[in-house]
C-alpha cells in the first residue's frame, strides 16, 4: 500500500509540474506586430488589462504636441493623450493563456470584440473581430 501511496504522489507531482510548466503569465510590455506601440499588460481584477505605454511617433506631426486618440468619436475622449490610452476592456480568462474581451483600435476610434492567446514565453497573439470579420496580429515580448 505504501508504494502504491508513493507512486500516486508521485505521478500527481508530475501532472501539477506539468500543469505548472504550462501556465504562463501574459504580464510584461509588449511590442505590435508594426513596432509602433508598447502595451503594457497586467493582471487586473480577475483579467488582464493593457495601456499604452511607447510609441514611436508620441507627437501629432501637424501640431507638435503629445498624441491623443483624436479618432474618437467621443469629443471627451478625442483629446485624451495615447501614452496611458487603455486598450482591453472586460479581458477575462477564455481558456489557458488566454483571455477574451474588447479591444480599442485607436487607429479608427472603434471598439472590437478580442481575443488574445499567449502563444509563446515572448509572442502574445491579439485578434479583433467585427461580426464575422475577424483579423489580428502577433505581439512580441519587448521585455520582462
Amino acid at each position: 500500500m505504501t508504494s502504491r501511496f508513493a507512486a500516486f504522489i508521485v505521478l500527481l507531482a508530475a501532472l501539477f509540474g506539468t500543469t505548472a510548466a504550462h501556465a504562463q503569465s501574459a504580464d510584461g510590455t509588449w511590442l505590435t506586430q508594426a513596432g509602433d506601440a508598447r502595451v503594457k499588460i497586467s493582471k487586473c481584477a480577475s483579467g488582464i488589462c493593457g495601456h499604452i505605454v511607447w510609441l514611436r511617433e508620441p507627437h501629432d506631426t501637424s501640431t507638435g504636441q503629445p498624441a491623443t486618440d483624436s479618432k474618437n468619436p467621443n469629443p471627451g475622449l478625442a483629446k485624451r493623450p495615447m501614452i496611458g490610452l487603455p486598450l482591453f476592456s472586460g479581458m477575462e480568462p477564455a481558456g489557458p493563456n488566454k483571455w477574451a474581451g474588447q479591444i480599442y483600435n485607436a487607429d479608427d476610434g472603434s471598439t472590437y470584440a478580442s481575443s488574445i492567446s499567449l502563444t509563446g514565453a515572448d509572442s502574445l497573439r491579439v485578434e479583433g473581430c467585427v461580426g464575422a470579420l475577424c483579423g489580428g496580429e502577433t505581439w512580441t515580448r519587448a521585455g520582462r
